[in-house]
């Protein structure tokens, strides 16, 4: 089959692998139908995340159609449409049983590696670094999921696949950073990154009460979505001082509520920290730029929260943990515990309450991924979300 394959840093290309098989009696093949270009995989693009290998398969947002299933799957038969998520969970560790999904014990067959690095191991995830398992990702012609009974979700009306292929990450992970951060009715919700996910965290930030919601980032697009789709006031950190703007928009207290939905390569904006940051990420000297996470504490107001869906990989440093600890903060962060929203959220998407390909900018073939990852990446052509199909 034709896959995206990892090659290096920068370095993506269109491969013939082998067809995935069924390995376990809990395994399905799914021939995919649609997949995304997450900003998540732009940190194994660009390779910040360790344990990637030459020819890793990429891709961990995917959907399709069922064709194989192993002998201990019940849930699932040939024939069955389902979106994937990209967390793999089992569904009767520990973890799975409080619904902490990507949390679970048993999926990570490389959790050795992983503890070495976090102390514990986290749950397999499809496409992303042998830290996190070495499964073969959905950017693919077909793809194996583990776990069958636990993970896809059917989608049993005629949705396309385009109103309900981010079930598979993005709105569920936007829904629950939005659900972190403990959203009081009237709270003023500051965003940073106006990316599908930060899109996703706006959207859901209203649906969970927010009297206000303010979104920050630099690219002209995804400013212009915030505000129209998402119905956000807008700061340029490229032409205003984040800080000093939120404060004459708050009177001074500052957000209730902040997520950040950057992650580890925050833009080099026009701050010290994050200039610093861009020099020594471009030597290789840190893998993560924290601008953002350090930015939102100290913007945060006292007694806040922060959420954090943005995804870090290492050490971060310069944290100013002095005035979290002072300011009394909460910070809340995580993989996504996908089975826990894929249910609820698809019945928003059934009863239109939200449709979201709203983000979608550009629709293009899988053997056109490469361009894909590089024009996401460097954001041109207005680039805010890709779907591919092989």
């Amino acid at each position: 089959m034709r896959a995206l394959c990892w090659h290096g840093r920068g370095d993506v290309r269109i491969d013939m692998v082998p067809d995935p098989k069924i390995q376990e009696p809990t395994d399905a093949i799914v021939k995919i139908t649609a997949s995304g270009i997450c900003g998540s995989d732009l940190h194994l693009f660009n390779g910040f995340i360790p344990s990637m290998k030459c020819g890793d398969v990429l891709g961990h947002e995917s959907m399709g159609e069922v064709v194989e299933v192993g002998s201990a799957v019940n849930q699932l038969k040939k024939g069955d449409r389902v979106v994937v998520p990209f967390t793999i969970s089992c569904g009767h560790c520990f973890f799975c049983k409080k619904t902490l999904f990507s949390c679970c014990d048993t999926s990570n067959p490389n959790a050795q590696l992983a503890r070495k690095v976090m102390g514990h191991a986290p749950a397999g995830l499809f496409g992303f670094s042998h830290m996190m398992g070495g499964f073969s990702g959905g950017q693919a012609e077909y793809l194996r999921v583990p776990f069958a009974d636990v993970g896809p979700i059917k989608i049993e009306s005629d949705l396309p696949d385009e109103a309900v292929l981010f079930l598979s990450d993005i709105f569920p992970t936007g829904y629950m950073a939005a659900e972190n951060c403990d959203i009081e009715s009237g709270d003023t919700v500051a965003v940073w990154g106006c990316g599908p996910v930060g899109q996703f965290a706006i959207k859901s930030a209203w649906m969970l009460g927010a009297g206000r919601v303010i979104a920050i980032d630099c690219v002209p697009e995804r400013l212009a979505l915030a505000r129209t789709a998402g119905k956000a006031e807008t700061i340029d950190f490229q032409n205003e001082k984040v800080y000093d703007r939120l404060e004459v928009m708050t009177k001074g207290r500052g957000p209730d509520r902040c997520i950040d939905a950057v992650g580890c390569e925050a833009h080099a904006g026009p701050t010290l920290d994050a200039l610093l940051d861009k020099v020594k990420s471009a030597l290789m000297l840190t893998t993560d730029r924290a601008h953002v996470l350090r930015e939102a504490i100290l913007c945060c107001r006292k007694g806040g929260t922060i959420s954090v869906p943005g995804a870090y990989v290492g050490f971060p440093d310069k944290i100013p943990f002095g005035a979290f600890m002072n300011k009394g903060l909460t910070m809340k962060t995580g993989q996504t515990h996908m089975q826990r929203y894929m249910k609820p959220l698809l019945k928003m998407i059934e009863a239109r309450e939200i449709d979201p390909a709203f983000v979608i900018t550009h629709r293009m073939n899988l053997s056109e991924a490469p361009t894909a990852y590089t024009n996401f990446r460097d954001k041109k052509d207005g680039c805010i979300k890709v779907v591919l199909t092989p």
